[in-house]
């Protein structure tokens, strides 16, 4: 099986039987609108924080706990969807990797893609409920504070992956503004074909030969551009899950302006 962290549609429809996949949509939409064939639904809302960091991580026992309750066990392959050009997918599959959890993909395109060309159901499928363990992973892209506070010194490249009003209003110092969706092709709903990922990317200075540094406000927006540049093979990503949710609670700088 494809070890690519992005899958085509085309490539889930053939492997349905071997794969657990993940609906990250509110249950109303994988209710009421349907879904893929044999998906569980672990909406977005369940695998945020509640403690007030609205989108950071949902803690260990409550990963655990919803990761069982969808029947999903530790070394299941994972391939997750949502309706929002993956933005919301990725954000789970990369909780997924900080829990330990080794085996996953997003979904190119998302539910509209699939059902363009696929077959969709009204049916929940039979859970049966896993035993899932929590692991270290292997290798975390994840950064804190300090350390991004300190990357502002060094030829690493800072990415912003929001808006450009909102880099525009404060964002970190050197940083490059690159909105998560311009990575996002609007007809397939998925990502931009290579050659012009790596065109854009390259004309904002974010090549594999450099430390790479994401950021958004609340850690959903670089999940999505995380995937994208593992997927073109980008080896050094770091991950700051506080984003600038932290960042202004710990005072670090910002400056205002647009982009050069």
């Amino acid at each position: 099986m494809t070890e690519d962290i992005v899958v085509s549609i085309d490539w889930l429809a053939d492997h349905l039987d071997e794969v657990r996949v993940v609906d990250v949509r509110d249950a109303w939409e994988f209710d009421g609108i349907g879904h893929v064939p044999g998906a569980v639904n672990v909406s977005f809302d369940r695998f945020r924080s509640r403690e007030g960091d609205e989108g950071m991580l949902p803690g260990a026992d409550r990963w655990t706990n919803l990761m069982e309750e969808a029947g999903i066990g530790t070394d299941d392959r994972i391939v997750a969807y949502d309706d929002e050009h993956g933005v919301f997918a990725a954000r789970f599959l990369v909780t997924a990797l900080l829990y330990g959890h080794e085996k996953f993909h997003l979904l190119d395109g998302d539910f509209s893609a699939w059902n363009r060309r696929h077959e969709t159901t009204s049916e929940s499928p039979a859970v049966e409920p896993s035993t899932y363990d929590v692991r270290e992973p292997a290798s975390s892209p994840l950064v804190d504070f300090e350390t991004v506070r300190d990357a502002l010194d060094t030829d690493a490249v800072i990415v912003d992956t929001r808006e450009a009003w909102e880099y525009e209003e404060g964002h970190l110092p050197g940083a490059v503004q690159l909105d998560w969706r311009e990575l996002v092709d609007a007809e397939t709903r998925g990502l931009k074909p290579e050659a012009k990922l790596e065109v854009l990317l390259t004309d904002r200075g974010i090549t594999p030969d450099r430390r790479i540094v994401l950021y958004c406000n609340t850690a959903r927006r670089i999940s999505h551009t995380y995937v994208a540049l593992k997927h073109l093979g980008y080896e050094t990503v770091d991950f700051y899950e506080g984003s600038l949710t932290e960042w202004k609670e710990r005072g670090g700088p910002l400056v205002e302006g647009e982009a050069e």
